[in-house]
């Protein structure tokens, strides 16, 4: 399968999207220095519709699927790689909700209230609601087997209990995916950790930790939770959903990672070309005179640029094969396949480019406040995202052993 063309539907996102970059890229380096939420990058995304990119027209949304998402995150990171990771985060929500199967999700027993909660928070989402995801605790990490935030049934609804570590947005959404184990199963019991959709507010008392080396600008600080939900805030209305999930439609824990990363990875390159071409170098000799681009007359710096363009070409390839796979086949093995190939290829391409173009630039790139400095700090955390790229190569080397991804290894990625 090749990537296929954008629709146009998809396309009139994606401008939407472009036009915001100069807005992003204005506040990027305030937000980077202050570790402070965008404000004012969210009300440009509710403002532009962008919020209701993978709800359903019915409900109010564009209706766009995963492809669409990949194309707009790709090119928001080119303003805010941090903005574009909170966007990714509110995607990964919106986009779980709106593209699993109606089938899918009455054979796993959800109810009809599940589908009216569904409903109800992508029309929301397309008026504006802003949505992230709280996974991430201390001792767990991102693996949704080992959380131990717990839920238990509490009146008509339940009552959830714990902390998460690290949360992009905390404190500034409108609601939380929340992974909660089920109070009375052992640790070690996959089927009993569950998706909470917790209102912001509700019980949540935020920690100001916040203080990081790149995506500064994602405000992902603690928070510890007592809350009471209602029973329909059990997404799917089944308990014991979120690790089988993780395992049958990876995109939006994944993929949808790479596409920011990918973002900053082209980001980088652009910024790298610009600085060169600018960079005016003093000649030697005792000469005053100076010459601007003289750094990009030298066939090093160019070899640089030409295989960060390549690497980038191919992790922007490799992400759209699997963007195209998530929408045609979701939960096919071989789909899955290329979703763990674009989070490898893309956190490790977004470092590894942003560093080898540093170089070629130079110390004066990497003066505090400058560009490429924020994209170099920026693309470090990409491997490290969940899955990392260790984990990501190890699903992708035990899949070629012809072993099970799920229970073929000692590493596993949820």
């Amino acid at each position: 399968m090749t990537a296929a063309p954008v629709a146009a539907g998809a396309a009139e996102a994606v401008a939407a999207a472009e036009r915001l970059v100069p807005r992003l890229a204005e506040r990027a380096a305030a937000h980077d220095r202050d570790a402070a939420f965008p404000v004012a990058d969210f009300d440009d995304l509710r403002a532009s519709g962008l919020l209701g990119l993978l709800v359903p027209e019915r409900l109010g949304g564009w209706g766009a699927g995963f492809r669409a998402y990949v194309d707009v995150a790709v090119k928001l990171a080119s303003g805010s790689p941090a903005t574009a990771l909170l966007y990714n985060m509110h995607a990964s929500v919106t986009g779980a909700l709106a593209t699993v199967p109606e089938d899918l999700a009455r054979q796993l027993g959800a109810p009809e209230s599940f589908f009216a909660m569904r409903d109800r928070v992508l029309r929301a989402a397309a008026g504006g609601a802003a949505y992230g995801v709280a996974i991430t605790e201390r001792e767990a990490g991102s693996r949704l087997s080992a959380v131990q935030t717990t839920y238990a049934r509490e009146g008509a609804g339940y009552r959830l209990r714990g902390h998460k570590s690290i949360c992009s947005g905390a404190g500034h959404l409108d609601a939380y995916l929340l992974a909660a184990r089920a109070e009375d199963a052992p640790a070690s019991e996959d089927g009993r950790v569950s998706y909470f959709l917790v209102p912001g507010g509700r019980g949540l008392s935020v920690e100001d930790t916040w203080d990081p080396l790149g995506m500064r600008a994602t405000a992902s600080n603690g928070f510890t939770l007592d809350a009471a939900v209602p029973a329909d805030a059990l997404v799917g209305g089944v308990e014991g959903l979120a690790v089988l999930l993780a395992y049958g439609l990876p995109q939006w824990l994944v993929a949808s990672y790479a596409a920011v990363y990918v973002g900053v990875a082209e980001a980088a390159v652009a910024e790298a070309a610009r600085y060169l071409g600018d960079r005016v170098a003093h000649a030697t000799g005792g000469s005053p005179s100076a010459t601007r681009g003289a750094l990009t007359k030298l066939g090093a710096v160019r070899a640089r640029l030409g295989r960060a363009d390549a690497q980038v070409a191919a992790a922007r390839l490799v992400l759209q094969e699997a963007a195209a796979r998530a929408d045609a086949a979701p939960g096919e093995p071989e789909t899955n396949r290329w979703v763990y190939r674009s989070k490898l290829l893309a956190g490790d391409t977004a470092q590894d480019v942003a560093a080898s173009l540093a170089e070629a630039c130079g110390l004066g790139a990497l003066r505090r406040g400058g560009v490429l400095e924020r994209l170099l700090r920026d693309a470090r955390s990409g491997a490290l995202m969940p899955p990392p790229s260790d984990v990501c190569a190890d699903v992708l080397g035990t899949a070629a052993l012809g072993l099970d991804p799920v229970a073929g290894t000692d590493v596993r990625p949820w």
